[in-house]
């Protein structure tokens, strides 16, 4: 399967993006409080990422409309928000905020990525301004994420954000585009580490009704990154006891459920999985049932869905 973004997708990714990025309501907070006057205003905490429900998805929005802007470059209203988003004084607050007592662990290691293949994306792109402006707190994540994985004794086999394969599939592609050699050793190496002797995939046990990640399918195309090809066919074939082809698109009951919005999402990373597995009627299927409820709908999948569309369809990562 190939499909990439056409034009008519890309304004409708845009706009939902260029939308949420800037909404500040409603907004879910997750903050370390260290003291009782601390203020918790969003824009002042972050004023680059400030929108779109969270942190992490006002990131990977953004993501998305880098994304757009390298796909059909003449999207002048991308180029003005990202302008002021991205400016050195917007993101030196961003850093001080991962400089502070709240900051230490916020947003790992799933935001961290997302940031990360913003940063990739920017570098693509061959914005100077824009990637100058995100390069030292891109700078600081990657050592973060670096000693993050070289540390860890297990990975996270969640479906959802603190997923470790998911990240490091993200950080990976950093990794490979900035040229940070220690991150994308560390990255193969605790790969390795945590996945080498995993065997029988529990398939069956997916999805639970929050994943929007297979931790079964993010696993294998992660290793198949790290390893030779011969060496990720002997080990998928253990890994795979059943056909991860036969997975099915799951059924959401209510869409207006946070947490059952996760599983359009499913639909799109297991899509993106199986593209880079090379099963391709598996990636088109999971691709259709995800596409038609990317954008629009109730805002609890409005505010991500999106750029988990871009990123099933897209090149790179």
């Amino acid at each position: 399967m190939r499909r990439r973004v056409t034009e008519a997708q890309a304004n409708a990714f845009a706009a939902t993006a260029l939308a949420n990025v800037v909404r500040d309501y409603p907004r879910h907070v997750s903050h370390l409080l260290t003291r009782a006057d601390e203020d918790l205003d969003p824009r002042r905490l972050h004023p680059a990422f400030y929108g779109s429900y969270d942190w992490h998805s006002a990131v990977h929005m953004h993501w998305l409309l880098a994304r757009v802007l390298r796909l059909f470059p003449v999207k002048n209203e991308i180029g003005l928000l990202l302008d002021r988003h991205l400016s050195p004084a917007a993101m030196e607050v961003e850093l001080a905020y991962f400089n502070s007592a709240a900051g230490k662990t916020f947003e790992r290691p799933y935001g961290w990525a997302w940031l990360l293949e913003l940063q990739a994306e920017l570098l693509r792109l061959g914005n100077a301004q824009w990637s100058r402006a995100v390069e030292p707190l891109a700078a600081e994540l990657a050592r973060r994420m670096a000693d993050f994985v070289a540390r860890a004794p297990y990975p996270i086999r969640a479906g959802s954000h603190g997923n470790t394969a998911f990240a490091c599939l993200l950080a990976l592609d950093y990794a490979h585009t900035g040229a940070d050699k220690r991150l994308e050793n560390e990255i193969k190496a605790a790969s390795v580490r945590w996945y080498r002797a995993d065997r029988g995939a529990p398939l069956a046990y997916e999805p639970s009704l929050d994943d929007f990640l297979s931790p079964a399918l993010v696993e294998a195309a992660l290793m198949r990154q790290v390893m030779a090809p011969d060496e990720f066919s002997a080990w998928s074939r253990k890994f795979f006891s059943t056909d991860p082809a036969k997975l099915e698109p799951p059924a959401v009951a209510d869409r207006s459920d946070p947490k059952q919005s996760h599983l359009d999402g499913l639909c799109l990373s297991r899509a993106w999985c199986f593209r880079k597995l090379g099963y391709g009627n598996a990636a088109r299927r999971h691709l259709e049932a995800g596409l038609r409820h990317a954008s629009g709908g109730d805002y609890v999948g409005e505010h991500w869905l999106a750029s988990f569309a871009a990123l099933a369809l897209g090149d790179n990562p």
